[in-house]
């Protein structure tokens, strides 16, 4: 391209490029037609988010770690933390029980499954080391200025990691960040303090609660090391294969019942939903659901659930999981967002729904929870939201 390309067609490309990149942040007229363009040509949005959130998101961008600690100091104590830590340690030793008892896996294999258990980094709320953002200044002048000198600072932070060994304690989200994440290079889950609130998390309520949602969270995020892709990467974070070939084939084998199962279901029309490429996720929803449940059991350390409102632990545990979802899978179907899935992954009770059908759901799931059939979540919530839609019309 160098040679084939002139002077002049570059000069031009450059300085489109670099208007295009500033549009966002300059006057209303550019921000206007970069969102035309952008968003709605490329990415079919019909509306702009307010100003406020965009400079929230430009604030997040350019300060995340400096934004973050002033959140920290009001949203996430040391006792959310701590609990927090206790939910993720009941996990993994949950998901330790589960290694040993699977018939189908080899002892070799399932030393280097819990070996990677005992190295994986935990990273809760916020990270241990903050950022030094003093190299970096912010003024009144400009706002494209401002943003300049944000993107200039990471990127010299980015240069001076050239060289030196890599930190494996550095965060990949900011802690105001509702998401989470499993990094397989690196072997490490991460929580922000974001997502560690209300309606995910509160450290005001019972387990049952906070293990029905965040704890299948946190079984998710874990899975996520053991499905078809993190399965590939080693205790140390290496592209290594260290199951026994055998093992990999049973693995694999059992993988193949969900993607035949999401195969099978009819997204828009006629089109099917592609197994294959979402099985990732799959694996982990139905691993993080799964071994949250489990864990919630070992917290009770061989007590009997306490009954609260007429519901045992094991029933708020999956109600508190249905409505969670339900929500989630709503404000997907509303709008934009991150990990955008098919309606078959977010299905069950919560908020108008789940007044209108409350004890039906109460009684199937209480069913479920006796027979402990915990395969039973994408059957039920199917039948449920269809049922729920085609009756009583969108909650």
């Amino acid at each position: 391209m160098i040679n084939s390309i002139s002077i002049a067609e570059w000069k031009v490309f450059l300085k489109w490029n670099l208007i295009q990149t500033a549009a966002p942040y300059l006057s209303s007229k550019f921000v206007n037609e970069s969102f035309k363009f952008q968003g709605t040509v490329l990415a079919g949005k019909k509306e702009m988010k307010p100003r406020y959130k965009r400079v929230q998101g430009s604030t997040d961008e350019a300060l995340g770690e400096a934004l973050g600690k002033l959140y920290v100091e009001k949203y996430f104590d040391d006792k959310s933390k701590k609990r927090v830590n206790e939910m993720v340690d009941n996990l993994i030793a949950a998901y330790r029980v589960r290694i040993e008892s699977r018939d189908w896996m080899s002892a070799e294999t399932k030393v280097q499954a819990q070996l990677k258990l005992d190295k994986i980094i935990k990273k809760l709320g916020f990270p241990d080391k903050w950022i030094d953002y003093t190299a970096l200044t912010i003024t009144k002048d400009s706002y494209w200025k401002n943003i300049s000198a944000a993107r200039e600072f990471q990127y010299k932070r980015m240069l001076d990691k050239i060289g030196k060994p890599v930190d494996r304690m550095e965060w990949g989200m900011t802690p105001p960040t509702v998401n989470a994440y499993y990094n397989p290079t690196s072997n490490e889950i991460a929580f922000p303090a974001g997502i560690m609130q209300v309606p995910f998390f509160d450290v005001n309520a019972d387990d049952a609660f906070n293990y029905g949602v965040m704890g299948s969270i946190i079984g998710h995020e874990l899975t996520h090391g053991f499905d078809d892709q993190g399965s590939q990467f080693d205790a140390d974070g290496n592209l290594k294969m260290w199951w026994t070939e055998t093992d990999y084939k049973n693995f694999t084998d059992k993988t193949k019942l969900i993607i035949e199962q999401f195969d099978a279901f009819v997204a828009i029309d006629t089109l099917h939903v592609k197994g294959e490429l979402t099985q990732g996720e799959n694996i982990a929803d139905l691993g993080g659901l799964t071994m949250a449940y489990y864990a919630y059991q070992k917290s009770l350390n061989g007590k009997k659930s306490p009954l609260m409102a007429g519901f045992t632990g094991e029933q708020r545990f999956f109600l508190a999981w249905v409505r969670r979802k339900k929500k989630f899978f709503l404000e997907r179907r509303g709008g934009g967002g991150e990990k955008k899935k098919s309606v078959f992954f977010f299905c069950g009770g919560g908020e108008g729904g789940f007044v209108k059908l409350g004890k039906l759901k109460i009684l199937i799931i209480f069913f479920f929870i006796k027979k402990n059939c915990f395969f039973f979540f994408f059957f039920f919530f199917f039948f449920i939201f269809f049922f729920e839609i085609f009756f009583f019309g969108k909650s």
